[in-house]
C-alpha cells in the first residue's frame, strides 16, 4: 500500500515531445493560412486549440516536475525549455488574432515568407529537443541550433527589410501600424526558438 503514494515514473522526454510537435503543428497550420491570405473565425478557434493543448503539455510538466524526485536534467532547465516551447505556440497563436482582429486580408508575401522561416525555424526546435534523449545526438542537437541561430538572423534581416517596404509603400498609418506589428510578432517567434537554443545548449553543457 505505501508504495501507491509515491509518485510514477514520468517520462520528461515524451512530455517534451508532445510539447514541441504542437509547436510544429501552430508552425505549419499558421504556414497553411498566410498562404491562403485570410484568417476566419474557424481558422482561428483551430490555431487556438492547438495553443490549448501545447499550454496543457507545459502544465503537465510543471505539475509532475512538482511531484517527482528524480528528473532527467536540471529542475531549472526542464522549468525553462517548457516555457519556451510554450512561448512559441502562444506567439503564432498571437499572431493569427491580430491578423484576425486587425481584419487584414490577402497574401502577404512578407508574411509568407515568415512564415515558410518559422516553419523551418520551429522543425529544427524539435529535432534538438527530441535529440535530447541521447548524449549520442549531441552533435546533431548542436547543428539544429546552429540552423536555429542563422535563421533568427535572417529573420532580422527580413523585418527590417519589410518594415522598410511597409513604410515606403503604405500610405495608410492604420495600416502601418497593424502590419508593423505582425512583422514584429513574426520575428519574435524566431527569437524565441533561438531562446531555445539557450536552453538547449545549458543542458548540453551540464550533460557533458
Amino acid at each position: 500500500m505505501f508504495f501507491n503514494f509515491l509518485p510514477k515514473e514520468v517520462n520528461f522526454f515524451d512530455l517534451f515531445d508532445k510539447q514541441v510537435d504542437y509547436s510544429v503543428e501552430a508552425a505549419r497550420y499558421f504556414k497553411e493560412l498566410v498562404s491562403r491570405g485570410a484568417v476566419d473565425e474557424e481558422s482561428l478557434e483551430k490555431m487556438h486549440e492547438i495553443e490549448h493543448n501545447a499550454d496543457n503539455v507545459a502544465h503537465d510538466i510543471i505539475e509532475y516536475l512538482n511531484k517527482t524526485f528524480i528528473t532527467p536534467f536540471d529542475r531549472e532547465d526542464i522549468l525553462a525549455l517548457a516555457k519556451e516551447l510554450d512561448d512559441i505556440a502562444d506567439m503564432i497563436y498571437t499572431i493569427v488574432s491580430r491578423v484576425r482582429v486587425y481584419k487584414l486580408t490577402g497574401v502577404n508575401k512578407n508574411l509568407v515568407d515568415f512564415s515558410l522561416m518559422i516553419d523551418d525555424s520551429v522543425a529544427a526546435v524539435a529535432r534538438a529537443v527530441k535529440g535530447l534523449r541521447s548524449t549520442k545526438n549531441s552533435k546533431a542537437i548542436q547543428d539544429a541550433c546552429v540552423e536555429i541561430n542563422r535563421l533568427e538572423n535572417v529573420g532580422d534581416d527580413m523585418r527590417d527589410k519589410a518594415l522598410v517596404e511597409l513604410f515606403d509603400r503604405e500610405k495608410d498609418p492604420i495600416a502601418v501600424i497593424k502590419w508593423k506589428e505582425v512583422y514584429q510578432d513574426a520575428e519574435t517567434v524566431l527569437d524565441i526558438c533561438e531562446d531555445v537554443t539557450h536552453v538547449v545548449g545549458a543542458i548540453l553543457v551540464k550533460q557533458a
